[in-house]
C-alpha cells in the first residue's frame, strides 16, 4: 500500500481541496497538522525548501507542493472519478477559476474576517463582487463547472462559507 502523508491546515480552504480530491479518489493518507502561524516543522521545511509552507503530499517519500499541483498529481495517479475534466477547454476553465478564487476571492475573505473598521467594510466589498462573479457562472447549473463535481468544488465551498460568515452572504 501506498504511503500518502498530506501536510496542511485544519481551516484552510486549500487543505480541504486535496483532502476532498484524496477522498474521492479512494486514497487512504494521513494528515499531518501544521501550525501556519507558528514555527514550521523540520518535516516541513524538509519536504517544501523552496516555498517553506504548506501544502505537501508525500507519496511514498516524493513530496508535491503547492494545492493546484497535488489536484493534478491525484488525479493523475489514482484511479477514480476525474477530479479534472477531460476535455482541455474545460481543465483551462477549471485552473482559470481556482486561480481566481486562490488569488482574489480567499485573501479578500481573509481580510473581511481579520479587519476592522473601514478596511473590513472595504474588503466586505470586494468579497461580495468575487461572489456574485462565481454565482454568475453557476447559471442553473448544479455545480460549478456544470453538471459534475471537480476541483474548483473545495475552494468554492469553503470560499462561500468563509463569505457568509465575513459579508454576511446568504
Amino acid at each position: 500500500m501506498a504511503e500518502v502523508k498530506l501536510f496542511g491546515g485544519w481551516g484552510s480552504p486549500f487543505s480541504r481541496r486535496i483532502e476532498v480530491a484524496l477522498k474521492l479518489k479512494g486514497v487512504e493518507y494521513e494528515f499531518i497538522e501544521e501550525d501556519i502561524y507558528k514555527k514550521k516543522s523540520p518535516l516541513l521545511l524538509k519536504y517544501n525548501p523552496v516555498h517553506k509552507k504548506v501544502h505537501v503530499l508525500l507519496h511514498n517519500g516524493k513530496p508535491i507542493c503547492e494545492s493546484v499541483v497535488i489536484l493534478e498529481y491525484i488525479d493523475e495517479t489514482w484511479e477514480g472519478p476525474s477530479i479534472l475534466p477531460k476535455d482541455p477547454y474545460e481543465r483551462a476553465m477549471v485552473r482559470f477559476w481556482v486561480k481566481f478564487l486562490d488569488e482574489k476571492c480567499l485573501p479578500a475573505m481573509w481580510q473581511a474576517c481579520c479587519s476592522i473598521g473601514e478596511e473590513q467594510e472595504k474588503a466586505k466589498e470586494e468579497a461580495t463582487e468575487f461572489l456574485k462573479i462565481l454565482e454568475g457562472t453557476l447559471s442553473g447549473k448544479k455545480f460549478f463547472g456544470g453538471d459534475i463535481l471537480d476541483a474548483r468544488f473545495p475552494a468554492i465551498a469553503a470560499a462561500a462559507a468563509a463569505a457568509a460568515a465575513a459579508a454576511s452572504v446568504k
